[in-house]
């Protein structure tokens, strides 16, 4: 299995999932020029995609989908909340490129080629927010960005992963001291907002809720405004320093970016 995430942040997410014999879309949050672009950057070429997975209806996860299926003419694979939330806001052409629409539900298990798909209910404020998890060649991936605190049950759904993808969205201090209206950041705070840093390191050194089984551990859809790569690279440092040694984690810690695809992840 390898892993791609070709931009993670409040700008645009997307992340191609790939095996020898299956190719899957995790939201479509760029165009199809900066797409096509980000993996000309890592030396990707995709001919066909079996799947466009999209996670829930904000702008930064579905406003390339139009675009997306016409390139590729994927099937869609979304919850019902969510794409009659997709027809509401995006343009008439997603109708047109439309190719069929397999249904999915939170609590769900399908098969997608190859791949077996999880999809799980995460707090973030959209209609129907979901994570995932895709399990394939004997090794798993868990991505769950875009949601406001880690229920036990999310817990449970990231546990013997090979690779997690995880949210750390915001510094704190730096978010109630920045730009956005009080609105906003009352909204980015609460439990159906996004993770911070400190929520973040509070999950990573807990051996009860992180497992640290993961080769590799990526911080994705970290805040351009309310957060930097250091400060969140090195609360994670920190939280994984304070685990016992007996459950160590021994794997990378990675960071994805908005600005730039993060090479791709061999599992």
């Amino acid at each position: 299995m390898r892993v791609t995430i070709l931009a993670s942040g409040s700008s645009g997410n997307i992340t191609l999932l790939e095996t020898e014999s299956t190719r899957l879309l995790i939201d479509a949050g760029l165009g199809k020029r900066e797409t096509l672009a980000r993996l000309a950057a890592v030396e990707r070429s995709v001919d066909r995609l079996d799947g466009i997975l999209i996670t829930h209806e904000h702008n930064d996860h579905c406003s390339g989908l139009p675009q997306m299926l016409g390139l590729w003419k994927a099937p869609l694979y979304v919850t019902v909340p969510t794409m009659e939330a997709l027809e509401r806001t995006l343009p008439e052409t997603l109708g047109k490129r439309l190719r069929g629409v397999e249904k999915i539900r939170a609590g769900e298990r399908f098969t997608i080629g190859d791949i077996e798909v999880h999809a799980f209910q995460v707090p973030h404020d959209a209609v129907d927010p979901i994570g995932l998890t895709f399990r394939a060649d004997g090794v798993k991936l868990a991505v769950v960005t875009d949601l406001g605190y880690l229920p036990e049950l999310v817990k449970v759904h990231l546990r013997d992963s090979d690779c997690v993808v995880l949210e750390s969205n915001h510094e704190p201090d730096m978010l109630k001291a920045g730009p956005y209206p009080w609105i906003v950041k009352q909204r980015v705070l609460s439990r159906h907002g996004h993770l911070s840093n400190h929520s973040v390191s509070e999950y990573l050194s807990d051996p009860d809720g992180f497992d640290a089984r993961a080769r590799y551990l990526v911080l994705a859809h970290l805040s351009l405004e309310n957060n930097n790569p250091h400060t969140a690279r090195m609360s994670a440092e920190e939280a994984l320093g304070r685990r016992p040694a007996e459950c160590a984690f021994g794997g990378q810690l990675l960071l994805a970016s908005q600005e730039k695809a993060l090479r791709p992840i061999q599992l």
